[in-house]
């Protein structure tokens, strides 16, 4: 076989169940990548990049944490070195990828997007970097085009509160042919405990045409915002959080918080906690009030090496898994919502592996039969969108609750040739559910299995999504 790539036809699919499924059941379907880190400059300008470097190595900290245990120099990852060094420094790492999944991704995205059907490696790195960039310079392997090569219908970028949205009102108004909506990302208001937390006030304030100097001047100015967002297409807001906060409040000591707060006084942990339980519940309130899905990403422990945090900034792969307490403060934040009536629908993700089976139950509390699957289990996430995580969150969503409700992957990525993401998601379901089908666990119903094939891989998010 040589230097051939492994990604056949059957990629990941063990037995003739799984081929089926996926054949006739998963890969024709559309995409819909409900949360994403796209930038919408680029889908609105369709732009071209100039080489692949551009497009798949920056800000791409999966690449670059396997670069660094390689023993790569910084400078040939987000230092001062050529697009060109920087590829041939990957290219160098690649060989040594086995079993990881961006072993899977590289070879899947290479060949999807640009035919290369070889083992990308050392020897053959600088003649497939002139032969990418050579097929990005083609006008349909623009930013759209290359949407549309993936048959992305419908995807959902990621915006703080104080984006004016230019780029999505320039879309909205475009020929894309993709329909390009928003998340609303409000974390900085959250966190009041962050350095610059006041400075933030002032850009939000901005925004919102709010002076912002008293507790509720802060919800005006989000409820501004929300309403903005809501008018420009938003359906959804994201959250980054390490967990959910849950403490006893009142309104007064909240005012006093972030008076206290505005004035440059120490918070106290439990005030900080106070304050982040009244504010996400107040934002729930109002994307309930709205119509919104609600998605809260859970479980990191981010920025861990200081040293390098303050040399490259955060999202630049010092991040890892965490081991918060999550099922007490999640359930008292949902109940706290339900009681009102005003829990709007949502998504978990969970980044701890030893948390599915919390999360899994959790879903279940607040599904009181009003919409299908109201609450979900979110898709393996950062850390767990290889096979493994995958496979035990489905495993653990199956054995807990119902699958067949699930609305599928996502790529959460910053890059444009990350939508095979989709196609690895949706091999490793059918291959789950057909090795079942061949061992007798599931019935040989192609037609059953199959549309809830259809429905995990587009279906459900298409009727749980308003867009």
């Amino acid at each position: 076989m040589g230097n051939k790539s492994f990604i056949t036809d059957n990629f990941l699919l063990q037995n003739k169940y799984a081929e089926e499924l996926y054949e006739q059941y998963a890969s024709k379907q559309p995409i819909i990548d409900y949360h994403n880190h796209l930038p919408p400059k680029d889908i609105a300008e369709d732009r071209n990049f100039e080489n692949i470097s551009q497009v798949w190595l920056a800000g791409d900290h999966y690449k670059w944490r396997a670069m660094r245990t390689m023993g790569v120099d910084e400078k040939f990852i987000t230092g001062d070195a050529s697009d060109k060094e920087k590829f041939l420094a990957w290219a160098k790492t690649v060989p040594h990828t086995l079993r990881n999944p961006l072993y899977h991704w590289t070879h899947l995205e290479l060949k999807r997007y640009f035919g290369i059907d070889e083992l990308l490696n050392e020897d053959n790195a600088e003649r497939i970097y002139e032969e990418v960039n050579r097929q990005l310079q083609l006008p349909e392997n623009s930013c759209r085009g290359l949407l549309k090569k993936m048959n992305v219908k419908t995807l959902c970028t990621t915006e703080d509160p104080v984006d004016t949205l230019q780029y999505h009102q320039q879309l909205a108004t475009s020929d894309c042919e993709i329909k390009v909506s928003t998340a609303f990302r409000p974390d900085k208001s959250i966190l009041i405990e962050t350095e610059n937390y006041t400075q933030y006030l002032k850009e939000l304030g901005k925004s919102a045409n709010v002076e912002i100097k008293t507790y509720a001047d802060l919800k005006k100015a989000l409820y501004g915002r929300i309403k903005y967002f809501d008018a420009n297409g938003c359906k959804l807001c994201d959250h980054g959080l390490n967990y959910i906060s849950f403490e006893e409040f009142s309104e007064a000591e909240i005012k006093e918080i972030f008076r206290k707060r505005l004035e440059g006084k120490e918070l106290t942990s439990l005030e900080i906690e106070k304050f982040h339980t009244a504010i996400l519940l107040y934002l729930s309130e109002t994307y309930h009030e709205f119509g919104w899905v609600q998605q809260f990403h859970l479980g990191a422990l981010r920025n861990n090496n200081k040293r390098m945090l303050k040399e490259l900034g955060p999202d630049t792969g010092w991040d890892s898994i965490a081991d918060y307490s999550q099922a007490e403060n999640l359930s008292s934040f949902l109940d706290a919502l339900d009681g009102k009536d005003k829990l709007t629908k949502t998504i978990l993700y969970n980044l701890n592996p030893a948390d599915n089976e919390i999360f899994a139950t959790m879903v279940g509390n607040y599904n009181d039969g009003s919409v299908k699957g109201k609450v979900q289990f979110g898709s393996g996430w950062w850390f767990l969108d290889q096979k493994d995580g995958i496979i035990k969150q489905l495993n653990a969503l199956s054995n807990m609750g119902l699958v067949s409700c699930f609305i599928g992957m996502l790529t959460d990525s910053r890059s444009f040739l990350s939508f095979p993401r989709h196609e690895y998601f949706r091999r490793v379901l059918c291959n789950l559910f057909g090795q079942e089908m061949e061992s007798g666990e599931l019935p040989n119903d192609m037609e059953l299995v199959g549309k809830t094939i259809a429905n995990i891989s587009y279906h459900n998010a298409e009727e749980y999504f308003d867009f």
